[in-house]
Formats: C-alpha cells, sequence, structure tokens
C-alpha cells in the first residue's frame, strides 16, 4: 500500500507537474480548481469517506459470517442508493451551476471566469457520478483485503488527466483538462472490475427506493455515515470558504495555494495515508476480539513511526520550499513570480504536516472502536476555527493565512484527539479483568508517555537536521551549476539528500526507537528480493 501510495502521489505530481507548465497560476486554472468545489462536495458528502467507513465494516461483518450472498445483496443496495443520490444531485448541481458559482463559489472571479468555471462545473457532475461507483467498489474490495487493484486506480486515474493536460490542452484549453477528468474517473471504475470478478461480485439492480430503505443492513450503513458526513460537510466547508476568499485575492492566489497543499499531501500520502488504510481493518479485528492491549499497542507503535518519518518531511518542505517548487512545478507558463506564491503558502503548510499525519492514525483509531461522534465533534470544533481565522488572517497574510488557519486548527485538532483516545483507551483497559487490567493499564499510559518520548526525539533530529540544511542553502546558491536547467533538481536532490542523512545520524545519536523498525524493514526486503 505505501508503494502504491507513493505511486500514486508521483503521478499526481507529475499530473500537477504538466498541468503548471501548461496553466502557471493563471485565471484559467483559477477556474477549473473553482469549478472543482460542488463537484467534490457531492462526492465526499454521498460517496466518499463516509460511505468507506460505514460499508466496510457492515460488508464485513456479512462476509465474515459466510453469508456472501448476503453480502453481495448490501452491496447491490447501496450501490444502487448511491447511483441514484448523486446522479439527481449531480443533475440539479448542474442545472443551478451559474448562479452556485456567481454567488458562492467564485463571487470575486470577473463575469467571464465565472461562466467558465459554471461550464466546467458542468462537465466534472459526469465525473462524481463515476466516481460515487468507484468509490463503493474499492470499499468492498479493501473490506475483503483486496488492497492492490483499489491502490492502483488513482495511478490510472492521474494518468488520464496527464494525457488531457499534456496533448487536449493546447488544443481545448482548460476542457482538455475536464476530458482528462471524466475519463480518468471512468479508468478508475474499470481498473477495479477485474478484482471484483474474481471475488464472485453478484450485482442486482433495483430501482424501488423501498428495497433499499427497507434493508436493514443499508439502514445501519447510513447510520454510521450520519456522523462522518456531518464531519466532511465542515471539512468541505473549509475549502470551500478557501476557493470563496482566494477567488477575491490577486489573480493566481487560488492556484498557488492547491499547488502548496498538494506538495504538503506527497508526503502525507506516503507516510500517514497509506499506513491509516491498512491499519483500520487491524485495529477494528483487536477492538472485534477484545484484545484492547493489541490496539493500544499497535496505535502507539503506528503513532511513533509515522511521527518518525513526518518531522524530516515537514523540516525539509519548510526549508527546501523554494528549491522544491522550483524543480517540481518551473517551466513554461510556470516563472519565479509563481514559484513565489506557492513557496509562501508552502511554509504556512509544511508546519502542519505531523498534525495531519496524527490526525488520519487518530481518526481511524476512534473509528476501530466504534465511536464516529468523537473524532466529528473535534473536527467539527477545528474546521469552524479553521474558517474563523481563515477570515482573520487572510486580511494580513493573503492567501498564506489561509494556509496558516488550516495548520492551527489541525494541530489543536490532533492534540484533542490524542488526549481523548488515551483517556478512552486507560478508561477501556480498566475495565478488563484484575489480571489483565496490570498489565493493560500500563499499556494505555503509554499512549502518552512512549508517544511525547518519540515526538521529542523526533523534533530534536529534526531541528539538527534543518540547521544542517540551512547551512547548505548558501552553498547550494554559489554552486558552479547554478544557471543551467538543471540546477533546480540539484538543488533539491542534494539537499533532500543531505537532510535524509543527517537525520538518521542524529535519530541514531539520541537512540531513537523508531529508527531500529524502520532499518529492519529495509533490510528485510533486501532479502527477500
Amino acid at each position: 500500500m505505501a508503494a502504491l501510495f507513493l505511486l500514486s502521489r508521483v503521478t499526481g505530481l507529475a499530473r500537477e507537474m504538466v498541468i503548471s507548465a501548461q496553466f502557471g497560476t493563471s485565471t484559467e486554472l483559477d477556474a477549473y480548481l473553482a469549478a472543482f468545489r460542488v463537484p467534490d462536495l457531492l462526492f465526499q458528502m454521498v460517496a466518499g469517506g463516509a460511505l468507506g467507513s460505514a460499508f466496510i465494516p457492515i460488508f464485513a461483518e456479512q462476509w465474515d459470517s459466510a453469508d456472501a450472498a448476503r453480502a453481495w445483496q448490501l452491496f447491490s443496495r447501496v450501490l444502487n442508493l448511491v447511483l441514484v443520490t448523486t446522479a439527481v444531485l449531480g443533475g440539479l448541481a448542474a442545472l443551478f451551476a451559474q448562479p452556485l458559482v456567481e454567488w458562492t463559489i467564485a463571487r470575486g472571479f470577473a463575469p467571464d471566469q465565472q461562466l467558465l468555471t459554471a461550464n466546467l462545473m458542468r462537465w466534472m457532475m459526469i465525473s462524481t457520478t463515476i466516481f460515487a461507483v468507484s468509490g463503493l467498489l474499492m470499499g468492498a474490495l479493501n473490506a475483503l483485503h483486496h488492497f492492490l487493484l483499489p491502490g492502483a486506480a488513482p495511478i490510472v486515474y492521474n494518468l488520464l488527466i496527464i494525457v488531457g493536460a499534456w496533448w487536449l490542452a493546447p488544443h481545448y484549453g482548460v476542457y482538455g483538462l475536464v476530458i482528462g477528468v471524466v475519463a480518468g474517473a471512468l479508468a478508475h471504475l474499470a481498473v477495479q472490475l477485474p478484482a471484483l470478478w474474481r471475488k464472485g461480485a453478484r450485482y442486482r439492480w433495483e430501482l424501488a427506493p423501498a428495497a433499499w430503505l427497507g434493508d436493514a443492513d443499508v439502514r445501519r450503513v447510513l447510520l454510521l455515515m450520519g456522523p462522518r458526513v456531518l464531519g466532511i460537510f465542515f471539512v468541505q466547508m473549509h475549502f470551500l470558504v478557501n476557493t470563496i476568499l482566494a477567488s477575491g485575492l490577486d489573480a493566481g492566489s487560488l492556484s498557488a495555494l492547491n499547488f502548496a497543499w498538494l506538495l504538503m499531501l506527497l508526503p502525507l500520502g506516503l507516510f500517514a495515508q497509506s499506513v491509516a488504510t491498512v491499519a483500520f481493518p487491524a485495529l477494528s479485528a483487536q477492538i472485534a476480539v477484545g484484545d484492547w492491549q493489541g490496539m493500544a499497542d499497535s496505535f502507539v507503535r503506528i503513532l511513533r513511526i509515522v511521527i518518525f518519518l513526518t518531522v524530516p518531511a515537514a523540516f525539509a518542505l519548510f526549508v527546501l520550499r523554494v528549491p522544491l517548487v522550483q524543480a517540481v512545478f518551473e517551466r513554461r507558463e510556470f516563472g519565479p513570480e509563481s514559484t513565489q506564491l506557492v513557496a509562501f503558502a508552502l511554509q504556512f503548510y509544511a508546519l502542519g504536516l505531523v498534525a495531519h499525519a496524527v490526525v488520519e492514525i487518530a481518526v481511524r483509531a476512534f473509528y476501530a472502536m466504534h465511536d464516529t461522534w468523537t473524532p466529528v465533534r473535534v473536527g467539527i470544533g477545528a474546521m469552524i476555527l479553521n474558517i474563523a481565522l481563515s477570515f482573520w488572517w487572510v486580511q494580513s497574510l493573503s492567501f498564506g493565512g489561509l494556509a496558516l488557519a488550516n495548520t492551527t486548527a489541525t494541530t489543536i485538532e490532533m492534540v484533542l484527539l490524542l488526549w481523548l483516545a488515551r483517556r478512552r483507551l486507560v478508561h477501556a483497559l480498566g475495565q478488563a479483568t484484575t489480571e489483565q487490567a496490570t498489565g493493560q493499564s500500563a499499556g494505555g499510559a503509554a499512549v502518552g508517555a512512549g508517544l511525547l518520548g518519540a515526538v521529542g526525539r523526533s523534533l530534536a533530529a529534526g531541528a539538527i537536521m534543518a540547521g544542517a540544511v540551512w547551512w547548505m542553502l548558501p552553498w547550494l546558491a554559489h554552486a558552479p551549476w547554478q544557471g543551467r536547467g538543471f540546477a533546480p533538481f540539484l538543488d533539491a536532490g542534494l539537499g533532500l539528500m543531505g537532510a535524509a542523512l543527517v537525520y538518521l545520524a542524529a535519530s541514531a545519536l539520541l537512540r531513537s526507537q523508531e529508527l531500529a523498525p524502520a532499518l529492519a524493514l529495509v533490510l528485510r526486503r533486501r532479502r527477500q528480493s
């Protein structure tokens, strides 16, 4: 999964490199990004992460009870419900696209840019319905512990958008991107179908809503979705507010914010989201058999490894932000001015990388404990704070204030989730038998004690690494290869290599307990190969 997430992020980065080369930080790209907001909101609310987190445990429950026919019946009914709902809501959104753009999403755009945004949104609604179906397929395959093709689907999606940007955009402008998006959504769905057939999937079309809603398991999926949908709504409101505020700033602000966010997502996907995807079924299985000690140990171990990996990534993004943006994006329409815009936002997003990574893991831990409301309540509070800070800081920091608001709110969300998770685990372990409680309570306490020690060591090693890289920057700026076309790649590559070596050496000197498992994993992979 880590390898597939990495490849997905790499192809996603390649996608953005091609898009940036074609459009830079232009008004056309701003319109394209703004047009995504409503389709993405619709997908996330109806068929995104909320559906997966609710559908997977109930589908797996039916499958594990050796009732495959019942499991596939549940799959069919949920799929029919999702398909009809997204098609109807998508049609309404397409019908009212123009007023949606003018009154909310892009109020600050010029009239011709608003018209372009509305037209792009209508086409993107097609991909939303396709993704709704594909997302449920992904959930079913993950529940059956098949991760290969669902992990490959985003890669194929990115490749089709690259084709649209590279070959179609020169002829059709930003509409070439939209063609790539729709074709990519179809490929995202198609690539998962062979695995579903091999699992013996049986699909039945039932048009009557009574058949869907009359199913007790479908109602259970909807009830479990409720809290998560509410949480996703507030997350999407944050992105919507960002779009609205950025639309009133200088041209290219929304594009710069998006490019910086995507750079931050690269290490987040590799080091946190891939781990969280695989860890969720494992944590759920430990809770299902009452192994709270195992779950507490796994949770702490996962957090420590994720923090160990994301701390240096955050420092590197901050210190090397200009060389990284130059290496990844600066070419053709994306010039030095665009680089400075993206680097300005990236410095604020980098500060929140560790918090985003920890939240990914902590939220999955609560879901595994069958507690969907706690992360939703905390997330809603964080998003309200995020939106409030965005309105405040955009006045003084422009679009950088939007990135800083996100980092601040996510950091507070991380602290609250960890505190609540520790309290929940200690309480659960305390309910065990007296014989178990002695060892398990210690495990619960380690949720705090072990984590604080790991964070301290990782931050110390990261600070040493950042100081070393900061010292390297003037030397890189006067290196003999400066002024040549490959200079940004060499600067970024040498900076990252130096950062990795210094961080590993500092971690060894500080006797980091997370270093040995990482090295052991690498050695084991080499022996296997």
